[in-house]
């Protein structure tokens, strides 16, 4: 996708092979700022500390981190901490675990003097083929969205819900949920999105607004309580998200608000759709209540960023100093709420039988 007309992903291989890029989402959108990575320190913190978010972009992060952990140290010894220091950064999101076990099953075997040089060739293949997946689930997406704007009576635009941020700069390349609507877009299909601020880190106001402006998609910001409202006016056409976790039988984990959106979706007969890779299903869990939820740092509830009047960035209190605060990072939707699965191998179900019949060679026993 472009920033200003320039070509960019939010993560990169420098080209003289001395670390990694990434967009630092931290100060989106009020700068664009890139940071390098060097170490397996500097790819633990910008994971913990979200200058790279979203699932699929955490999972090319960390087989990035391996790399550069290996580089370092390619022992065995090395190579278990390198995988646990990445695992404990984020416990929600399953591709974070999946890309440590691909990279450990990748250079393992190998004798140490190849295990770098095999881990950044693998971590390369991990971001094309994020990449694919994610187009692909554009192409899957943008037949739904089709068919939806053609039931349409009005003729009027295809007005979008989402919820967080699950557009390119989750991602390698495209993203998830906002890949149909790019792709719409594209296609001349006219399409509003509707997008949620998402407090507390404010994702969508701050990134999906921002990413879609690049872009040229028509949108508005909303306060996360809106959407109710919105639906029950018939203004919201489709309802699309993207998940961190969906369990074997199509429990969504996403940011949290999800679930109050998925509830006012179907009190309105609004379809709720939820976009994801393969990656992200954890074919070991059944039960979303399973899934463990992140609880983050108070500051984030209590305290606000933003630009001031004069060009500067900052940060302000927005709760009594003394106030005890709570800060859930995600909830879970059940899969009844949800009207389909977008996924890079088509749409299913949100069920068992759904997920089983698009990844019967990944499915294993979840499908008995």
């Amino acid at each position: 996708m472009n920033v200003d007309g320039v070509p960019y992903r939010p993560i990169w291989p420098e080209a003289d092979g001395t670390g990694v890029g990434i967009i630092d989402q931290t100060k989106l959108p009020h700068r664009f700022e890139t940071v390098r990575l060097t170490s397996l320190t500097d790819a633990a913190h910008a994971i913990r500390a979200m200058l790279v978010r979203g699932a699929p972009l955490i999972g090319a992060t960390v087989a990035y981190g391996m790399w550069l952990a290996l580089r370092a140290d390619a022992s065995d010894a090395a190579l278990t901490e390198a995988a646990e220091t990445l695992v404990a950064t984020r416990p929600t999101a399953v591709n974070l675990r999946w890309a440590v076990d691909d990279l450990r099953a990748t250079v393992g075997p190998l004798p140490e003097a190849e295990r770098a040089a095999a881990a950044f060739r693998r971590a390369g293949e991990i971001c094309e083929a994020d990449v694919a997946t994610n187009a692909a689930i554009g192409r899957h997406g943008l037949e739904v969205f089709r068919r939806i704007h053609a039931a349409k009576r009005d003729g009027g635009p295809l007005r979008v819900l989402t919820h967080c941020n699950a557009g390119w700069l989750a991602t390698v390349d495209w993203g998830t949920a906002l890949a149909p609507v790019y792709m719409a877009h594209d296609a001349g299909i006219p399409v509003e999105v509707w997008v949620d601020e998402t407090r507390p880190r404010n994702q969508g106001a701050a990134l999906t607004a921002w990413e879609l402006g690049q872009h040229g998609v028509p949108s508005r910001v909303i306060v996360d309580n809106a959407g109710g409202l919105l639906m029950a006016r018939g203004e919201v056409d489709v309802c699309i998200t993207g998940t961190d976790r969906t369990t074997a039988n199509g429990d969504v984990c996403n940011k949290i608000g999800t679930y109050l959106k998925a509830l006012a979706a179907r009190d309105n007969g609004v379809p709720f759709y939820v976009a994801l890779p393969g990656p992200t299903i954890d074919w070991n869990l059944h039960d979303g209540a399973e899934i463990p939820i992140e609880a983050r740092a108070g500051r984030e509830v209590s305290h606000v960023p933003g630009m001031t009047d004069d060009g500067g960035l900052t940060e302000v209190r927005v709760t009594p100093a003394d106030a005890e605060v709570a800060n859930y990072g995600f909830d879970v939707t059940p899969a009844r709420l949800v009207t389909g699965l977008i996924t890079e191998r088509g749409v299913c179900e949100a069920s068992v039988q759904g997920l089983a019949g698009l990844y019967p060679d990944m499915a294993g026993d979840s499908a008995a």
